[in-house]
């Protein structure tokens, strides 16, 4: 007789990762979160947007890309997940918004309970960084539609701003200074290429390369910095009109998208060294510098635009938060491009 057990879904494996995991998520928790016994549904108390005149919630979604293949070639599965927080909540705080909630999404060729509680981990850990609740998921076995070994993942989260103190391109004017802020290397972008070069130059994930510290593989996989508790503190400190995520595309792609159709952001590339990996990408892959700049953020994770009467205050509070931060360049009049000097 046939069961679901037989076409490859194994329930009970399921149910073990959902008790492996239930301490590491608890660790995310806000005092927001109200307990939905059925667990159905991840509730968050809304009357706690009764303190804002005018609440606007900030919503984003996105996935960590093939990155997730190294993790599965290496065998590392707790540091994928926080590169999902970072990539969904740091595009929240671009606008203002503070992080709120996140749920999660796995699909995976077979659950295993240890992989999916070490996945859902870092997931959980991601948050906590970035002061926002897990409050729900799913974990969904495709036998047949993927290996054993594969899985993929992917969430969504919800912030909130105050309407009047919305950030972005109508606050940027010309005299504006673009700070950096630097990321933990590669981040979440960009894998294809990644992967692409490590084949093509047959490098060893688990060899050291001269111009690194670290294996080649841990090199790759440290997790996405998470921005979003620094950037919320900068605004309380300083006057900002907008962030950048730094992700596909580049500095100057993303950067553009926080410019008004009035202004260039003018850039200084001698103002900072690109972190070694990106060395290593470049010259192991004869990579082209225009194809680094528009795949891969060559060492800066966000940028913050700020008036240039605070930029000195602005670097301080990141570096006292120990996120090294720099004067990247300008805001000039122009069209609304970014584009180094």
């Amino acid at each position: 007789m046939t069961s679901y057990a037989a076409a490859g879904v194994d329930i009970e494996a399921g149910d073990r990762a959902v008790e492996l995991m239930k301490s590491r998520v608890a660790r995310s928790r806000r005092p927001e979160v109200v307990d939905d016994a059925s667990g159905f549904a991840g509730l968050f108390d809304a009357s706690a947007f009764l303190r804002y005149r005018r609440p606007l919630l900030a919503t984003s979604t996105d996935g960590v890309g093939t990155k997730v293949m190294l993790a599965q070639r290496l065998g590392k599965h707790d540091t994928i997940g926080i590169d999902l927080v970072g990539m969904v909540v740091d595009d929240l705080v671009v606008c203002g918004a503070e992080p709120l909630f996140m749920t999660d999404y796995i699909a995976c060729g077979k659950v295993v309970p240890e992989r999916i509680a070490d996945i859902v981990g870092g997931v959980a850990e991601g948050c906590r960084l970035a002061g926002c609740a897990l409050v729900g998921g799913e974990t969904a076995e495709h036998p047949g539609a993927m290996g054993p070994d594969e899985y993929d993942l992917a969430g969504a989260g919800t912030g909130v701003v105050e309407a009047d103190e919305l950030l972005g391109p109508d606050r940027v004017r010309p005299g504006d200074v673009v700070l950096a802020l630097a990321s933990s290397g590669v981040h979440s972008n960009g894998y294809s290429l990644v992967r692409h070069v490590i084949k093509t130059a047959g490098l060893d994930l688990e060899r050291q390369l001269p111009e690194l510290s670290r294996t080649l593989g841990e090199e790759l996989l440290e997790p996405t910095r998470i921005y979003s508790l620094d950037c919320l503190a900068l605004i309380r400190e300083v006057e900002v009109h907008a962030f950048a995520h730094i992700t596909g595309g580049g500095l100057e792609a993303n950067l553009a998208r926080s410019l008004p159709g009035t202004a260039d952001a003018v850039l200084d590339r001698g103002s900072w060294t690109p972190p070694a990996i990106f060395e290593v990408l470049a010259g192991h892959g004869g990579v082209a510098q225009a194809e680094m700049d528009r795949t891969f953020n060559l060492g800066v994770g966000m940028c913050a635009v700020v008036p240039a009467d605070q930029a000195d205050r602005a670097v301080a509070v990141l570096t006292e938060r120990g996120v090294p931060a720099w004067v990247l360049g300008e805001v000039v009049p122009g069209t609304g491009a970014a584009r180094y000097r």
